[in-house]
């Protein structure tokens, strides 16, 4: 099932391409090179792509109001200056161990973050999920693999996420009030054996859930009941996170990565993709720090 195609919005590759976000208030979208230690922002579509060099592992950005974002990195949480992109240390996450990483996270309807973290050797089990607002930082989940997936129903009554290799996206309950689970997680969908790896999602207006799926050069569309509804083909492999775009979020942006790829074979790689087809998106809100 191949519905739609593509244009290269950013030709820039990315070792791992990933955490993209629009700011809605600017007009700029930011992603990042996690193993580059890059953040990369655009005026979205058409301005020149800027990139920052980062002192560590990032993979995450929220936007907290005055031109200020917040950044999730490898050892805790920064305060990133608009103008000048200064970085003040927020909360430590896992500060204490340096085989860790943040890797997917997003903000809830609330303005929670939920925060995931791995093994920067993908070590077995050796990452969490967070949920941070209000200046409380909680530990979740534990046990964790590689985090991926996490986002939430317009409504913030659900929030998905998955341990990429067990194949199994899961959904849960939750507090539409402040982010917090209020229930036992479920599978949503079971995608063990399966051509490739749910990587990244997104959900949309309609409670559509766009997925990256990682090794397969795609991106799906599933319904609130965990049907497919659609498939777009990318020509790089490692798809690894879609984000809304544009006034209203009505296009769709992809990161990818191009670790480990013979950029002869596969020259795209590690960029980042539009997709030809309108979406009807929406935005993260700020993250609520106090």
């Amino acid at each position: 099932m191949d519905d739609g195609g593509y244009s290269v919005l950013c030709d820039i590759a990315c070792t791992l391409g990933e955490g993209p976000s629009f700011d809605p208030a600017s007009g700029r979208l930011f992603w990042f090179d996690i193993e580059g230690r890059r953040l990369l922002e655009r005026a979205f579509p058409d301005g020149p792509t800027v990139v920052h060099a980062l002192p560590f592992m990032a993979s995450a950005i929220g936007f907290v109001g005055d031109g200020r974002q917040l950044i999730v990195a490898e050892d805790g949480l920064y305060l990133r200056e608009g103008d000048g992109g200064a970085l003040t240390l927020h909360t430590p996450l896992e500060a204490g161990d340096e085989t860790t990483r943040s890797n997917d996270s997003r903000v809830h309807p609330s303005g929670a973050f939920w925060i995931g973290t791995m093994s920067k050797r993908e070590e077995k089990g050796a990452g969490a999920i967070y949920w941070f607002f209000r200046g409380e930082l909680r530990r979740l989940y534990g046990g964790i693999t590689v985090p991926n997936s996490i986002c939430f129903s317009p409504d913030g009554t659900i929030a998905h996420f998955i341990d990429t290799p067990t194949g199994l996206l899961m959904k849960v309950a939750c507090d539409p009030a402040n982010g917090l689970p209020c229930g036992e997680p479920e599978v949503f969908i079971d995608w063990r054996g399966r051509d490739g790896y749910i990587d990244g999602s997104v959900i949309d207006a309609d409670g559509v859930l766009w997925n990256a799926r990682w090794a397969a050069g795609a991106v799906d569309a599933w319904s609130p009941r965990g049907e497919r509804l659609k498939t777009i083909a990318l020509p790089a492999r490692q798809s690894t996170c879609p984000a809304f775009a544009g006034p209203k979020g009505e296009r769709m942006i992809v990161t990818s990565a191009a670790r480990g790829r013979d950029l002869a074979r596969e020259p795209l790689a590690g960029q980042t993709f539009l997709l030809d087809l309108p979406v009807r998106g929406r935005f993260d809100p700020r993250v609520v720090l106090a």
